[in-house]
């Protein structure tokens, strides 16, 4: 896969970052050392673990900063999976291998598609307000979360971008899994994960010592902070 960069040092190990902040630090390096990331790239983070992630780099980076919607659409009995996504657009991804072998009746998917619908909606108004989408056209983006499980979510992001007419997608995060990492890599232009780990069972949470869930508020923080700075 010679889209895919990661870090050899990392490979198949748990955690191996302090946190978000520091495995952006060292992601950014990683980007630097391996891309020519020049001042027309625009970064683009999937709220909410993926905010503080992208800020750390945008500003390492010097590259311009923005927050891109998509929400993974949960299996009913188990929040921390999904079986697709949906972007800011309204458009849906759906794992349909992944539907089939969970079972799961059209009711139960359609409702479940409603429901993600309507929060993206409401993370837009409340991480985008009025602010218009940027530009994108003929642009280098890279496209930032704090990991990879399925890869669906990314995946929806990908294609969210790609209808943007971009030069280069690029993602870009610090743990992914091996599954994740060869779905994606036939849809961007490169794919720069550090911690790529394979085998039955993948938690973006083992890559990181200190995790957990971003409240809102903290992703609101880093929002206003580097919106304050442009």
């Amino acid at each position: 896969m010679k889209k895919v960069i990661d870090e050899p040092a990392y490979r198949e190990k748990k955690f191996v970052f302090k946190d978000r902040l520091q495995a952006a630090e060292i992601l950014a390096d990683k980007l630097r050392e391996c891309l020519d990331i020049g001042a027309g790239a625009r970064l683009l983070a999937v709220p909410s673990g993926g905010v503080p992630v992208g800020y750390a780099m945008a500003r390492k980076l010097k590259v311009p900063f923005d927050v891109l919607v998509v929400r993974k659409i949960q299996v009913p009995w188990n929040k921390e999976a999904g079986f697709g996504a949906v972007t800011a657009d309204g458009d849906v991804l759906l794992n349909e291998e992944l539907i089939r072998n969970l079972g799961l009746g059209r009711e139960t998917v359609e409702s479940s598609i409603l429901r993600t619908r309507e929060a993206v909606r409401a993370r837009v108004r409340k991480f985008r307000g009025d602010e218009p989408f940027p530009e994108l056209k003929g642009l280098d983006v890279l496209v930032v979360d704090d990991g990879l499980a399925s890869g669906f979510t990314m995946l929806a992001a990908v294609n969210c971008v790609r209808g943007r007419s971009p030069k280069n997608v690029i993602v870009a995060v610090p743990t992914a899994s091996r599954s994740a990492v060869e779905l994606l890599a036939n849809h961007v232009d490169k794919l720069v994960c550090l911690n790529v780990r394979s085998g039955p069972f993948f938690a973006v949470a083992d890559a990181y010592l200190d995790w957990y869930d971003l409240p809102d508020e903290e992703v609101m923080g880093y929002l206003a902070e580097i919106r304050g700075r442009s």
